[in-house]
This record gives C-alpha cells, structure tokens and sequence, in this order.
C-alpha cells in the first residue's frame, strides 16, 4: 500500500508548467495568494490563468504602446468626393437611393448588426445600455425604439416592392453582447416578447474579453483567484463573427449587406433605406454616417486621410491638439477636420476584414488593491476602414439622426435628458409638417411630442394621424 498523500497536496502548488509560463511573461504576482485560497478558488485561478494566451496577451501590449503614439501628422480633411453632403444631394437621388434600399431590403439583402456589449454604468444604471429608459412618454427602452424602426422599416419595404407585409422577408437582427451583458439582454428581450418581433429573426452573439493590465503590463487581479477582464472593444465585431461562424450564416440567409450601429443613440434610424442605397449606387467596400463636429472641442472621433490621396481612418479627439481642432477651412468659413465619427451606421459586405491592432484606455479599474489606474485593451470598429479597398461617407443632420446616451443626467453632454429633448423636438416639428398642431404646459423648446417607430420611421405617412389634430405636449402619438 503506498503512502497516503494530503488530500490538498496536489493543490499546495500551481502546476509546474503553469508556473514557468507566468514567469517568462512576468506574471507571476498572479499566484501571490494562492496558499490562501481555497481549494476551489485555486481551481479557479489555475483555470482562468490557463484559459489566457499570454504571448498574445504580451505582444498586444507592446503593440498598443506603439498604437498610442498619435499618427504622425500630416493628418489631411477627407476630399470632398469622399463625402455625400445633405446640401449637394438632389431629391432624385434621395428617392432612387431609398427605393434602392428598399428593393434590398424586402429581398432579405440586409442585415442589421446592433453592438451591445456595453454596460451602462456611466448611466448609473446595473442594466446594459440598451435597457435603458429615457424618460419618454411611453417609457420605451433604446432596444424597444430600435426594435419597432425595424418593423417599420419591413412594412415601407413590404409596400414599396407592392407585396403584402406578409411576403416581405425579415430583417435578420444580429445582436453583439459581452459576458457581462448577455444574459440580461436575452432575458429582456424575452421577457417584452421580442417587442413584436419573431424570436427567430434575433440572434445574439458575445464579443471576446482581455485582461486589463496595470501600466507595466502586469495582470490586474479582480480578486485573489480571478483575472480583472473587460470586452474587447466594439471592433471585436470582426473576430466575433468569424468565431461565431455568424458569415456563414449571413450568407445561408442572402444577405448581402450589413448595418453596424452602436445601442446608445436614440436617434439611430436602424436599416436606413436611403443610406442603404447610397452604398449600394456608390460600389463601394465600406461607408459610414458622419454628422459635421458641432465645436472644435466636442469629444468625438474625425474622419480623416493619412496624406493626400492617403486611406481614409479615424483619429480620436485625444489624438488632435487644440490648434488642429480649432483649423478653419478659409474658403467654407467651417472647421477643417469636421466630419465626426457618429460610430453606428457603417456598411459594408460580407467580406472579414481581418486584424489591425489595439487601444490603450485608462481607466480606474476594480482590484484585490481597490480601484487601481490601468489599461482596458479595446478594438474599434473603424480601425478596419483603412484596409477597406474603397470608403464613401454620407452626412447626415445631427438634430434628426444623432443623439448620444453615454452619462447620467447631470453631465454637461450626452445624457439620457439631452438624447430625449431631441427625439421630442424632432418628432414636434414631424406632426406640425404633417398638419399637426401642439400646446404645452411648458414651453415647447423643453417639450415635445414622441411619434411611436410603428407609425413612421422619418416623419412619414403622418398626415392621417395628424392633420388637423392638437396635440399636448409631451404625449406619445401611436396606433
């Protein structure tokens, strides 16, 4: 009979070989505690700290740093023939290019990619941001407007191709969570009965997490037996429909063309016909909305080309200097670098677009050490636009098409009380063009009336509901 072994012998110490590898990247310190653990905590760390690729892990790192350094200038504006502007656009061109994305549309070419992995807690609030209640009149949610713009937008489509709503096919939506907010969304969307929507025509999918490193590089611990990780920034899209085989999917299904779009802009017309059209008259690999920078100082990405003739890319607000931002065009009397990255709406066909690299983001990050200064490693989304082979942007009106929720009520920008005066002043001045009229206990600057997406995606189709009516505001204009 041989000798009796402790029954924690195997666990005192982590495995060997484990061991050797957190040394050779000098991550060691993420075993500092583990003789305090307990069984199975120590189970736990040995199988998060296996589960990490930590040569990939170190070469993003030090490839980041690089990244960091802002792009060299000469940063040049983005020539004029890359951009569709709202005052060069003919209303010939606006009909052919929405009956264009209508066509596609009904035809069941389009996909609809939401990016959701977000929580929303510069919103105070333990909900991912799509859950989010703006305060209005009808209490509906960001995923609730988003979810009718796209039953709206099967029914125009439905009745442009003169079938009936019943012969149209879906759009197919593709929701991005994280591990942090997958299971409540589904459960959300489950529990509102997909807001009218087929279950089937919902696919939800989970970008990538990597650990969050202090300033040197080293592993943050979130607790003694658990790495600190955050979701990989919304460029994880590429990666996470490649893992999720979702292409393939996309392809099963016909579809053609995908609409890209962040969840906290109240505003976002979802599967938009017009730019839809655009895109596809264009012949182009990829294009994005832009909406022109409202003050040189306003915290937004610009689109820009590297050089004359250079790929088009975008350059985060901390990347400029006060003197670039504040360039004024001599002959527009406009700033010079003015076309702001709004992050939703880009389409682009069923092409991977493979690797570029990451983002350093400082931010204050939960420890075992309390809140501690380190890096959340990110992807964006428009960091694949240089590599794309052609790139078209298309203007559209902040007041109608953009209106951020990102901090709680209380900031100076961005808050769920901006994001709802616009959707209410927009929507006002849609049923007085419709034959509508408003009073108000308030004055109608703060106020205003919210048209429900079921009854019209742009202002449309409004005057048998409006015209002649008074409405008061704010109230919500439905069915």
């Amino acid at each position: 009979m041989g000798e009796m072994v402790p029954e924690n012998y195997a666990t005192v110490y982590p495995p060997h070989a484990l061991l050797e590898r957190v040394k050779d990247y000098g991550q060691e310190h993420a075993f500092s505690l583990y003789d305090e653990l307990t069984r199975e905590e120590r189970r736990l760390l040995v199988e998060d700290i296996e589960s990490l690729d930590l040569p990939k892990i170190d070469r993003i790192y030090r490839n980041s740093l690089c990244c960091e350094v802002p792009v060299e200038p000469p940063f040049e504006p983005v020539a004029e023939s890359y951009v569709s502007t709202v005052e060069r656009r003919t209303l010939e061109e606006r009909m052919r290019w929405g009956k264009m994305g209508l066509d596609a549309i009904s035809d069941g070419k389009l996909g609809v990619v939401l990016l959701a992995g977000g929580q929303g807690t510069r919103l105070g609030s333990t909900d991912p941001k799509g859950c989010f209640n703006i305060g209005l009149p009808s209490g509906k949610s960001l995923f609730q407007l988003q979810a009718e713009r796209i039953l709206c937008i099967q029914r125009l489509a439905a009745h442009s191709a003169n079938e009936g709503s019943a012969s149209t096919r879906p759009i197919h939506w593709y929701i991005m969570t994280s591990p942090f907010t997958d299971e409540p969304i589904r459960k959300f969307f489950e529990k509102h009965r997909y807001f009218g929507l087929e279950a089937d025509q919902v696919t939800f999918f989970q970008q990538g997490t990597i650990p969050c490193l202090s300033k040197d590089g080293r592993l943050i611990m979130e607790t003694p037996y658990r790495v600190a990780k955050s979701p990989d920034g919304n460029g994880g899209l590429y990666s996470a429909l490649k893992s999720s085989r979702l292409l393939e999917d996309m392809a099963a299904r016909g579809i053609k063309y995908l609409d890209c779009y962040g969840v906290d802009n109240a505003l976002v017309r979802v599967a938009d016909p017009n730019f839809l059209g655009y895109f596809m008259d264009k012949g182009v690999a990829a294009a994005a909305k832009v909406v022109r920078k409202a003050y040189p100082q306003e915290r937004v990405g610009v689109f820009v080309q590297k050089g004359k003739g250079g790929p088009i890319s975008v350059v985060e607000y901390s990347e400029f200097d006060s003197s670039e931002s504040s360039e004024i065009n001599q002959g527009t009397g406009r700033l010079r670098f003015c076309w702001s990255n709004v992050l939703s709406f880009s389409y682009f066909p069923l092409v991977f677009l493979d690797y570029f690299c990451y983002h350093l983001a400082e931010k204050k990050i939960p420890s075992i050490n309390g809140g501690v200064h380190g890096y959340k490693l990110e992807q964006f989304i428009f960091d694949a636009f240089p590599y794309a082979p052609s790139l078209a942007l298309f203007e559209v009106l902040r007041e109608e098409e953009f209106a951020p929720v990102k901090n709680a009520n209380g900031s100076n920008f961005d808050t769920p009380d901006s994001a709802r005066l616009l959707l209410l002043r927009l929507h006002a001045r849609w049923v007085v063009n419709a034959g509508g009229f408003l009073t108000h206990s308030v004055p109608l600057y703060s106020t205003g009336v919210e048209v429900s997406p079921l009854c019209s995606y742009a202002g449309e189709n409004l005057e048998a509901i409006c015209r002649g009516r008074t409405f008061h505001a704010p109230c919500e204009i439905s069915f």
